[in-house]
């Protein structure tokens, strides 16, 4: 054709090896692009390499879960102790103010039926001095007059941060049984009442405990030492429980399987223990050194289900001739220990193979021990 040269062989090799040579310079994404690619020329994993890939990653969260569930019970633990720190010094901010030690409970005077809780008197020295202060501890807790200072519950619905284990995993409301609204919330610390007799209100003799109800004990009281008697000591939220049990024995049993509780009678809950801060009752607010922390007390019950429980007699204050006994066991979600406050304000773990005689010489203000083992 006029105009056009005839293009020699090796110019047609030199223009395709600059169109080759051009689209290796094309961006890869602009390849895939390009009309007559190659499926193997686009980027990506193969399955096996994505399969090997997932293996890695579940290798790797396999290893660390354990690691990290470790760091954040070593956190919790931490944070429980240091709730138990302050009321330690809670307990002696009490004790400097007005000479004595809080009681467990106050079951004289117009509270008697509904006694307020040794934790409910330490209130202003734990940063509860607001609620403290709207409380009328002349009348119960349910009284109309505290339920309106505490809308729309009342006080004791009222959750108090200080009395909870960051390990707790019912920490939430108990709701009314009829209304299904909140009525009580629970805790975690549980004051010391003795080993098994809890108060006798006829002679007005208490179990030998850290507290007692209606009790004044100053620091000459803890003859056996305040770093030597145990004050506090971890429980569980919403523990199966009887109270009101009328067949206890007078004696404590020394083992959980001698203690029958087929027969105890009284008020059953599969949920009811420890559930109400505001109560000065130690199904609610106190543990007995009966049995060492973590100590399985199992109640199978008439639904076919294995209860791990804890037993109240007559509950104090109900009336003023019933002595109260009580197997109510520290328990916790840490393994293998509960954490103990002493009244010296100090917090130690307390193992729960401890020997039961060390926990029970713990568990005394007075009663003369030597403590020569180790609580840890």
């Amino acid at each position: 054709m006029r105009g056009l040269k005839k293009r020699s062989g090796n110019q047609v090799l030199a223009g395709r090896f600059r169109l080759e040579f051009h689209f290796l310079k094309i961006p890869m994404w602009q390849q895939r692009r390009l009309p007559g690619a190659r499926p193997s020329d686009r980027p990506g994993f193969t399955l096996v390499e994505l399969l090997v890939v997932i293996a890695i990653v579940g290798v790797l969260v396999a290893l660390l879960l354990p690691a990290v569930q470790a760091a954040r019970e070593a956190a919790r633990r931490m944070s429980c102790g240091n709730n138990l720190k302050q009321l330690g010094l809670a307990l002696h901010n009490y004790e400097s103010a007005f000479k004595r030690f809080p009681s467990s409970a106050i079951t004289r005077g117009g509270s008697s039926t509904q006694p307020w809780s040794g934790q409910s008197f330490l209130l202003p020295y734990v940063e509860g001095d607001t609620i403290f202060r709207r409380i009328d501890f002349s009348i119960g807790y349910h009284h109309p007059d505290n339920r309106s200072q505490f809308p729309p519950y009342g006080v004791a619905a009222t959750r108090v941060p200080v009395l909870l284990c960051p390990s707790e995993v019912n920490d939430r409301p108990r709701l009314n049984a009829s209304t299904n609204i909140p009525e009580h919330y629970p805790l975690n610390y549980a004051m010391s009442v003795g080993e098994y007799m809890v108060w006798n209100p006829m002679t007005r003799q208490d179990g030998g405990g850290a507290f007692a109800p209606n009790s004044r004990f100053a620091t000459a009281h803890f003859v056996d030492g305040l770093s030597n008697t145990v004050g506090f000591a971890e429980v569980k939220a919403f523990t199966p429980r009887f109270h009101d049990a009328n067949t206890l024995p007078s004696a404590p049993p020394a083992l959980p399987q001698s203690a029958s509780v087929s027969h105890v009678g009284g008020i059953w809950s599969a949920t009811g223990g420890h559930t109400e801060w505001v109560c000065g009752r130690a199904i609610h607010t106190g543990f007995t050194t009966t049995f060492t922390p973590q100590t399985p007390f199992l109640f199978q019950h008439s639904d076919g289900k294995t209860y791990d429980i804890d037993v109240s007699g007559i509950r104090e204050g109900t009336d003023q001739t019933s002595i109260t006994s009580a197997i109510i066991t520290s328990r916790s979600y840490h393994a293998g220990l509960v954490h103990g406050l002493l009244m010296d304000g100090s917090v130690r773990p307390v193992n729960s193979n401890i020997q039961p005689n060390i926990w029970r010489a713990m568990g005394t203000r007075a009663g003369g021990e030597v403590l020569s083992g180790d609580a840890e």
